[in-house]
């Protein structure tokens, strides 16, 4: 019998999640400006740097969305002992997985900024900036497989509140190392990144507290460097190709970025504006989606699947609502908020523009979203990534250039084709959803973890 029969409200998973990534994302925008207050190469710098890291942490997304999805399956059929196990497999993929891109951006930190164009001024200050994120992002392996781990347990305002405090330790630390305080000499951004690296290690100490105080999981030595390829390969079948949809996602967003920039500067500053804003509409909808990810892998892994295709609806009523509302919010003040990064008229009208564009977006958007999450925790992990790859690389790419160059629609063309791109793929899977294209995934997932139980239960005996 589960664990977890009462279950809390879809809303109550889905605010910590959004608490998370609005503070992340303030994070972002705060080390922005800093950087901004250096010079402009600095900002350049920290974006570019900030955009290599990002990419790379797709990397621990891998075994993040793989390690969540296993155990809320093993959880939903209460099966403890599998969970626990999942959960060490994890750390230890972690360790190598982060040691190894930790060096790969150490070591490369020069080449990967030149790889994009990175002018000398800014490839100076970059290097020993990216250096130091390198030891973040070795870190950030752990506290992402972790709290992923954590949340498939629905301790998702635990997880919130370390993010919380780590992220206000960040904020703590990197103003006085980057201009100094008293003795301290001025860092700039390597500042920043060493305020970003202790405040990793004090995430990760409070993870492993709560792992033992929660969870009551104690990580042995072996823990942090054995691979079980037999408990990892479940996690692999989900995480790879939900990994391998977000690196279709960053390509045919750079094909489409680099439309952009041919279209000229304004057009650049337009989109990179119009994308700040757009980006607290889809907060919302992205924590609506792992919530619902939790919460039917828990349904699938203990056979309710009725139950499953309920919470989805409910989920994609929720995100429907919530994002339009969002949307329709944020474009009607945009003449007013985008005077907070401009004053160019043009730039506002075109940006405000783009913003009643993703009023039409979102809904598509949120569909994608919501469903691909539930489809992941049923086991259904490769139809999207299939359907979702094509039309990334068509639609969004393709149609970018397409609208925006040949039919000389410019940004708005450009706009269209996102918006083309996510309703394609919301109804692809919605069709996959409600066509109930998914059950197959969802029993051979039950068979799975019933299987796994019985051989623990015989192996305990």
């Amino acid at each position: 019998m589960t664990q977890f029969r009462q279950r809390p409200h879809l809303l109550a998973l889905a605010w910590p999640l959004l608490a998370e990534m609005v503070l992340g994302f303030g994070v972002g925008l705060l080390g922005l400006w800093l950087a901004s207050r250096e010079s402009d190469a600095s900002s350049a710098a920290f974006a570019l740097a900030n955009q290599l890291q990002g990419t790379f942490f797709l990397l621990f997304r891998v075994i993040g969305m793989g390690v969540s999805v296993v155990i809320t399956q093993n959880l939903g059929a209460g099966n403890r002992a599998g969970a626990q196990a999942s959960a060490r497999a994890a750390l230890g993929a972690s360790s190598w997985l982060g040691l190894a891109t930790g060096l790969v951006v150490f070591w490369g930190a020069d080449s990967l900024l030149a790889l994009l164009n990175a002018p000398p001024a800014v490839l100076r200050l970059g290097q020993p900036y990216l250096q130091v994120l390198a030891l973040a992002l070795a870190l950030d392996a752990f506290n992402a497989s972790m709290a992923s781990v954590m949340r498939a347990h629905l301790r998702t305002r635990e997880v919130m509140f370390n993010i919380l405090a780590m992220h206000g330790l960040h904020l703590l630390l990197c103003l006085p190392l980057m201009r100094g305080f008293g003795a301290l000499e001025p860092l700039g951004l390597v500042g920043f990144a060493l305020a970003m690296v202790l405040s990793r290690i004090f995430g990760l100490l409070v993870h492993l507290a709560l792992w033992r105080w929660r969870l009551h999981i104690i990580p042995q030595a072996r823990d942090w460097w054995t691979l079980h390829w037999q408990l990892l390969r479940p996690m692999l079948h989900i995480g790879l190709p939900g990994a391998a949809e977000n690196v279709a996602y960053r390509l045919a967003m750079l094909v489409s970025v680099t439309v952009v920039a041919g279209l000229g500067s304004q057009a650049l500053a337009t989109q990179t504006y119009a994308f700040q804003l757009m980006n607290v509409v889809v907060l919302f909808s992205v924590s609506l989606g792992f919530a619902g990810e939790i919460l039917v892998g828990h349904l699938i892994g203990a056979g309710h699947l009725r139950q499953a295709h309920r919470l989805l609806r409910k989920t994609l009523l929720w995100g429907l609502a919530l994002s339009l509302c969002m949307a329709l919010l944020v474009a009607a003040s945009a003449p007013w908020a985008l005077t907070l990064f401009t004053q160019d008229a043009q730039i506002i009208a075109g940006a405000t523009t783009l913003l009643w564009i993703t009023v039409l977006l979102e809904p598509g958007r949120t569909c994608n979203v919501v469903i691909i999450n539930a489809l992941r925790a049923t086991g259904d992990a490769r139809f999207p990534v299939a359907a979702g790859a094509a039309s990334m690389l068509l639609v969004m790419a393709g149609g970018s250039w397409l609208l925006g160059v040949h039919f000389k629609l410019g940004l708005v063309g450009v706009w269209i084709a996102y918006a083309a791109d996510e309703w394609l793929r919301g109804l692809a899977m919605a069709a996959r959803w409600f066509g109930h294209g998914w059950l197959a995934s969802a029993v051979a997932t039950r068979r799975r973890v019933l299987f796994d139980q019985n051989q623990n239960e015989g192996h305990g005996q």
